[in-house]
């Protein structure tokens, strides 16, 4: 599993879209058919934070993750880079 450097930006992919669900949501990537679920409101915010952040540790600020929670989310965004639903941005 890729664990996200913090202070490196990532994106959603652009072949990715984000369903809201009573329970998070849905992401489904129309290029590899692959679905993920969401059930963490927190993580749903962060991924939707991600575009108009600087950095991962940005997006997660904005999402109201504090800094004690942020390894636990990292890594749940790792998981989500591994499936391809968040890409690392470059420069």
């Amino acid at each position: 599993m890729t664990t996200p450097h913090l202070d490196s930006a990532w994106d959603l992919h652009p072949q990715v879209s984000v369903r809201p669900e009573p329970f998070g949501a849905l992401l489904y990537h129309f290029g590899t058919r692959k679905l993920s679920f969401l059930k963490d409101r927190a993580l749903l915010a962060a991924v939707e934070e991600l575009a108009g952040s600087a950095s991962l540790r940005d997006a997660f600020s904005r999402a109201g993750i504090g800094d004690a929670d942020m390894p636990r989310y990292q890594s749940a965004l790792g998981t989500l880079a591994v499936s391809q639903m968040v890409i690392e941005r470059r420069p």
